[in-house]
């Protein structure tokens, strides 16, 4: 691999920029020790070398010092690796680390997430932002059967809020919460069941 440029990302580190725009980011000391230089050859061993010797240890102290301050997925660390310059043979020796010491389990945060959540957010939300953290769909259907989501509980607990009822609404009123509530994710079903039904001809 040829090393295209070396460009400073702050005081002490630089992005080393192979071709195919591939990058690793090092500190300063790292590059002279290896001996990087622009316009030169990056063996495959001295490539290696710095996996084994520097990044695989510190992708490691980066998937730990994250988890600290919140749960994460593996696509969310994953992702936070690849942003920070580390290749991904380095992210794999950090995602495997931690599955190994059982410090992540997609399948479990899932089911915190949901607990958490399923008080304040419809199905189909929790639905959405748990497959953007990379969970599989299988297995979200999966969690959602065990811990369902009491989303006729949810709308009423909105319209109480908001200090209105049902039987009170007029057809208009009653319209425009529906069209409300359907854009907070919840279900047609829920939504009848707590407004009456009224829109069954629709």
């Amino acid at each position: 691999m040829t090393v295209t440029e070396i460009v400073p990302v702050d005081k002490r580190r630089s992005k080393v920029i192979l071709e195919d725009d591939f990058t690793l980011v090092l500190y300063r000391g790292e590059i002279r020790k290896f001996g990087i230089e622009e316009g030169k050859m990056l063996s495959e061993e001295t490539y290696q070398e710095i996996l084994h010797e520097v990044l695989f240890k510190r992708a490691r102290e980066r998937v730990l010092f994250l988890l600290k301050s919140s749960d994460k997925t593996e696509q969310e660390l994953r992702r936070k690796l690849k942003d920070g310059g580390y290749p991904k043979e380095a992210a794999d020796y950090a995602i495997e680390f931690l599955k190994k010491h059982n410090f992540i389990n997609d399948q479990d945060y899932g089911r915190r997430y949901v607990e958490f959540n399923s008080k304040r957010k419809s199905e189909r939300q929790i639905q959405y932002e748990l497959q953007r953290k990379g969970l599989d769909k299988e297995v979200i259907k999966e969690i959602l059967r065990e811990q369902p989501v009491d989303e006729v509980a949810q709308i009423r607990a909105y319209m109480k809020k908001k200090c209105l009822s049902p039987e009170e609404m007029d057809f208009k009123e009653s319209r425009k919460m529906m069209a409300a509530l359907g854009r907070k994710g919840f279900s047609y079903d829920a939504i009848s069941r707590v407004l009456g039904g009224i829109y069954s001809d629709d």
